[in-house]
C-alpha cells in the first residue's frame, strides 16, 4: 500500500484519482490544487507517490516536479497529463517524473502505472 499526494486544480480530477487510488489500495494522504501547494505538502507529508498535474495556476507541474526532486531524490512523482500536452510530458521526465497517465484517467492504466513503480 502506498500514501499518495493528488496534485490537480480540477476537484472533480482530485476526487476521481482518490476513488481509483483507493480502491486499488492505497492511501490518500493528502490534496493539492496547485504546484506551490504541493510542494509545501510533499515536505510535510513525504507520499510514496505524487500524482501530479502539468497545467495548474501559481506554479505548473513541471517546476513543482523540479522543486521536489531538488529536495529528494528519490520523489516517485507521476505526470497527469491532458492529450496534446506531448512537450511537457516529456519536460516533467526531463524533470525527474517517474511514468505519466493521459487524462481521462482508467482504473486500469493507473493500476498499471503503479505496478511498474511501486
Amino acid at each position: 500500500m502506498a500514501q499518495v499526494l493528488i496534485v490537480d486544480d480540477a476537484a472533480f480530477m482530485r476526487m476521481q484519482l482518490k476513488n481509483i487510488f483507493t480502491k486499488l489500495g492505497h492511501e490518500v494522504v493528502g490534496e493539492a490544487e496547485n504546484g506551490v501547494q504541493a510542494t509545501e505538502l510533499y515536505e510535510q507529508l513525504k507520499p510514496d507517490i505524487v500524482s501530479m498535474d502539468i497545467t495548474m495556476p501559481e506554479m505548473n507541474g513541471v517546476e513543482a516536479t523540479k522543486e521536489i526532486k531538488s529536495k529528494d531524490g528519490n520523489a516517485t512523482i507521476i505526470m497527469c497529463s491532458a492529450m496534446g500536452q506531448q512537450q511537457m510530458v516529456l519536460d516533467a521526465i526531463k524533470a525527474g517524473a517517474k511514468d505519466f497517465i493521459v487524462k481521462p484517467f482508467t482504473e486500469e492504466r493507473v493500476k498499471e502505472t503503479l505496478d511498474k513503480l511501486l
